[in-house]
């Protein structure tokens, strides 16, 4: 199907309605977004005299929840201007405006009987051809369509979003009885190519893949968690990050859905889900029950299984619900043995064996759980779906899970599975016990960088689908190695392209890492054409090793830290100035010295969400990799005849002494940190090493020359000086900054403005690397940079004075 997109209809603007229209603008769309006419007014319209017939009274609804959408955090769009690409009305003035749409997406209340009344009218105006979706997360999409013309049900299919639509990934396709097999296909590639989204086609079953494996994992823990005689706390603290899932866990994680949510769909699947061999386990546990009587619902009711209160003092303080008394009581630690054991492994899917070996309650509570979920999946299929890497895919997707059922039960092992599930006193489907003996024992394997998994109708293992766009590092990190050390992995990409993959903890940047960036450097000058640098972890990287500055400070060895200093300086340079393409492919956080290293690459290829910036100020320090300096040179690129060059600069200046953080890829070009016609930003995560290794060969292509250094850096002297030196004072006057914050933001002043040349002078980059590193270097020898770079790393939090 060769179709495009370029404007698209929401039906109903509710939280999840207001969230895919959000998401939609986000990419380049136009959107039509459309609710209901009021049918009486509020106080406010009363008030100024209106009536039903006004237009600003007519559209109330639809405004009002967009309006609540884009003030809600985290924001649902990634930048304010995107929001211009909405354009609101209602259902009755502005429905025949839906002929102009490429795609209508109806995202009403979960009731079937205004689901048909809401497409019996849309049809009297759809544009034959026209895609037409509906959001449902668990009506069986069989009885939607019926008595619709042949047209819109062969148009028409089920688009499940995850809320909030734009950061969970999981994008599932549920096909009607007579939906185009082409409609399909065009769904499953625009949600991964262009909403960035992992699409997964399901069968039209009761919740679908997401919700039924995610809530029968709930439903298990609620009617595990008395049997074994555990807290809350406890169940959250094995259920979050440990396991490779979100902090929120499994209760705080019911507490932001809502209660009732989680109720409807698991009554859904009580109702519906009959001959499920594990129809019980969907009744509601009696502490349910007592919540749900209570309207103990969760964050929405102010109190569900964690509770927000103050004590007499006014110091807030989060109370947890006791599940045998049923009465809030203090927070209580939650210590395993077993966890304790797992502090080393760094790779959350190493931790699997050493966890469900456990001999604590940790460990009974893995093997228990694993058992259940193992053998419930295994059932699954060919239920839900075909194919079993569409259920881990849906579970990482939807949920947050690092990784899928399949994919822990590989890393524990079979055998080993198989016993958890047999002493649950459950059966495994046949076709797991066809697979063993057919000589497989595992359920994915990788060969030649692709992974493949077990298919369970042709009997053997198949290529996963739609990898060509990918590259995956764990698939070829061990066969493509060409270097490594300690803090990084170098992989040859193929095209003449390397890639250098941090190794450190959360991908900090010190000596080893340093020294493998100039290591893949020289290798891709020697031999190769470019250097990508990039990983698939959590975040590209949270800056430099503070714990490294903090000893050499603390031991006051400032000639070794003057070097080390200066190493990154240099790194950063050779970034800028190789012989070969350099492309930085930063995600997630990207902090301090990882944004240093974004700003001397040739170019970026950032995912959409990347939280970048400068945050030295945090720990009382300046930006000491070169940040500084480039700040200072991209101010003055920025200088124009007619602009004011000091509030240019000033901006700039701002941008670090705030420690602004972008809050998407997007937000970075306001802040300097990225630049348009020279950085580009990918929506889909997964494609972007891909896109950065294509841009790199490109550049290659193309004819790259290095770049000459730079020698005409304007900087404005003591006119710049004396602005930021009566602003600090003012400032700390105010008791807006402390004393030491102004002595940071005072060094930062004396660099950009190039120091206290009398004039404004044309300088090189050398000449404000060794301001910035001077400037650090002193701030390092502060009793107050010492505590904040202390607190940060007991805290993981800045500390202000």
């Amino acid at each position: 199907m060769n179709k495009h997109i370029k404007k698209v209809a929401v039906i109903g603007s509710g939280i999840m309605g207001s969230g895919i229209a959000c998401h939609f603008a986000n990419i380049g769309v136009e959107v039509l977004l459309l609710d209901i006419v009021p049918r009486e007014l509020n106080e406010k319209e009363k008030a100024k005299g209106l009536t039903l017939n006004d237009p600003v009274v007519r559209n109330r609804l639809v405004n009002d929840s967009l309006a609540a959408a884009l003030k809600s955090k985290p924001s649902p769009i990634y930048h304010p201007q995107f929001a211009s690409r909405i354009s609101t009305g209602n259902l009755e003035d502005d429905i025949s405006k839906i002929s102009e749409v490429d795609w209508i997406i109806e995202v009403v209340v979960e009731r079937l009987d205004i689901k048909k009344q809401v497409f019996e009218n849309l049809e009297k105006h759809r544009t034959p051809g026209t895609l037409i979706t509906s959001n449902t997360s668990g009506i069986p999409i069989k009885f939607m369509s019926e008595g619709r013309s042949d047209d819109f049900q062969k148009h028409f299919c089920g688009t499940h979003f995850f809320n909030p639509a734009r950061y969970l990934k999981l994008f599932e396709i549920i096909p009607g009885p007579k939906t185009l097999p082409e409609v399909l296909e065009f769904l499953n590639i625009y949600g991964e190519k262009f909403l960035g989204k992992t699409s997964v086609i399901a069968k039209d079953t009761p919740a679908f893949i997401g919700n039924r494996i995610g809530i029968f994992s709930i439903q298990s823990l609620f009617h595990m968690v008395k049997k074994l005689n555990m807290t809350v706390e406890e169940v959250d603290k094995l259920t979050g990050p440990v396991i490779g899932r979100p902090k929120s866990a499994t209760f705080r994680t019911v507490d932001v859905v809502g209660l009732d949510t989680l109720v409807h769909v698991a009554n859904g699947l009580y109702e519906n889900c009959p001959d499920d061999e594990r129809h019980e386990l969907f009744k509601l546990p009696d502490f349910i029950e007592t919540m749900m009587e209570n309207k103990w619902l969760g964050s929405k009711t102010g109190q569900g299984f964690y509770k927000k209160t103050k004590d007499k003092d006014g110091k807030t303080e989060i109370l947890t619900l006791d599940l045998d008394t049923m009465e809030y009581r203090s927070k209580k630690s939650a210590k395993f043995s077993t966890l304790e054991q797992t502090k080393t492994i760094d790779k959350v899917i190493d931790r699997f064996t050493v966890l469900v070996n456990g001999k604590d309650k940790a460990g009974e509570f893995y093997r228990k759980s694993f058992g259940q979920l193992f053998a419930y999946v295994s059932h699954r299929i060919p239920e839900i779906t075909d194919d079993l890497y569409k259920i881990d895919d849906a579970m990482k997707a939807g949920f947050g899970w690092q990784h899928g059922p399949f994919q822990i039960w590989d890393a524990i092992g079979l055998e080993r599975g198989l016993e958890f599930i047999k002493a649950e006193g459950q059966e495994v489907a046949a076709w797991v016990e066809e697979m063993k003996a057919s000589g497989n024992q595992s359920f994915y394997s990788v060969e030649n960088g692709n992974t493949y998994f077990y298919d369970i109708s042709k009997k053997s293992m198949q290529k996963v689908p739609g990898q060509d766009a990918f590259i995956i590092l764990d698939n070829i990190r061990k066969s493509n190695e060409v270097f490594k050390n300690s803090g990084v992995v170098v992989e040859d990409l193929g095209d003449g392209i390397l890639n250098v993959e941090f190794q450190s903890k959360m991908n900090t940047i010190g000596g080893d890492v340093l020294a493998g960036l100039n290591k893949a450097i020289d290798l891709a000058e020697k031999d190769f054409q470019g250097l990508v640098v990039g990983n698939q972890a959590a975040n590209f990287s949270v800056g430099a090793n503070i714990s490294m500055i903090f000893m050499m400070a603390v031991e006051q060895e400032y000639d070794e830290l003057n070097t080390a200093v200066k190493m990154f300086q240099d790194t950063m340079m050779r970034m800028r100035y190789s012989a070969i393409p350099t492309v930085s492919a930063p995600h997630g956080m990207t902090l301090g010295g990882g944004c240093e290293l974004s700003l001397h690459a040739d170019k970026v290829v950032s995912a959409a969400e990347t939280y970048i910036g400068l945050v030295e100020f945090g720990v009382g320090v300046i930006p000491g990799g070169g940040g500084s300096k480039e700040m200072t040179l991209r101010a003055q690129d920025t200088f124009k005849k007619n602009d004011v060059e000091l509030n240019v600069l000033q901006d700039y200046f701002m941008t670090i002494g705030m420690a602004k953080v972008s809050t998407s890829a997007y937000e970075a070009y306001d802040l300097g940190l990225l630049q348009h016609g020279k950085d580009i930003v990918v929506v889909n995560k997964d494609r972007q090493i891909a896109t950065a290794k294509a841009y790199a060969k490109l550049m290659a292509e193309s004819g790259y020359t290095q770049p000459p250094k730079r020698k005409d850096i304007k900087v404005l002297g003591k006119q710049a000086l004396g602005m930021f030196l009566v602003g600090t004072d003012s400032m700390e006057a105010s008791h807006y900054i402390s004393e030491h914050d102004k002595k940071i933001a005072n060094k930062l002043a004396y660099v950009m403005a190039g120091g206290d040349l009398s004039e404004p002078t044309r300088v090189d980059e050398q000449y404000l690397l060794d301001l910035e590193r001077e400037a650090f270097l002193s701030l390092c020898t502060e009793r107050k940079t010492l505590e904040r770079i202390q607190h940060m790393l007991k805290t993981g939090k800045p500390l202000r004075n």
